[in-house]
């Protein structure tokens, strides 16, 4: 088992990446469709491809035999935390680990800039994600930011510097 999860992990490559390349659009654009097809446009918070490329986010892309399959981005806010923004991996490269792989960049990253938490909103209709988020450890948490409660949000947070006792 440990092989296959080996070989899985050898042929995909992830790193930071323009989101104005062709297919990684088409990938943002398979995103946008998937949470407007379950959720309400007014609680969808997308990220355009312009915004994007703000100095304050960093976008890394996933790509299998160089084809894009997933994709993340983090923000990174003033107040010392990052938010996990456009995480995604095409349905037909799902269950070989990608998603865990981009959050792990993430933290990273995080961990990186010196931020103390990582924050995201996800949606009720979206276990699988929900799954991926509290197996790394994120736990559930209120509205934060400019995000309201809308009965199909979901806010978690993983703190990622440890309290001194």
């Amino acid at each position: 088992m440990t092989d296959v999860v080996a070989q899985v992990a050898a042929d995909v490559v992830i790193a930071a990446e323009s989101p104005r390349q062709d297919a990684v659009i088409a990938l943002v654009a398979a995103l946008d469709r998937y949470l407007l097809d379950l959720y309400p446009a007014d609680t969808c918070h997308l990220l355009d491809i312009g915004e994007l490329e703000a100095p304050d986010l960093r976008f890394l892309v996933a790509r299998k035999d160089g084809v894009p399959v997933g994709c993340a981005a983090l923000r990174v806010d003033p107040a010392g935390y990052g938010e996990i923004k456009r995480m995604y991996v095409d349905p037909a490269a799902r269950g070989q680990r990608i998603g865990d792989r981009l959050l792990a960049r993430l933290e990273e990253q995080a961990r990186a800039e010196g931020l103390n938490a990582l924050l995201l909103e996800s949606g009720i209709h979206q276990p699988e994600a929900l799954a991926l988020y509290r197996k790394a450890g994120f736990t559930d948490r209120g509205p934060y930011a400019c995000y309201q409660d809308n009965g199909v949000s979901v806010f978690m947070e993983k703190f990622l510097t440890e309290t001194v006792r």
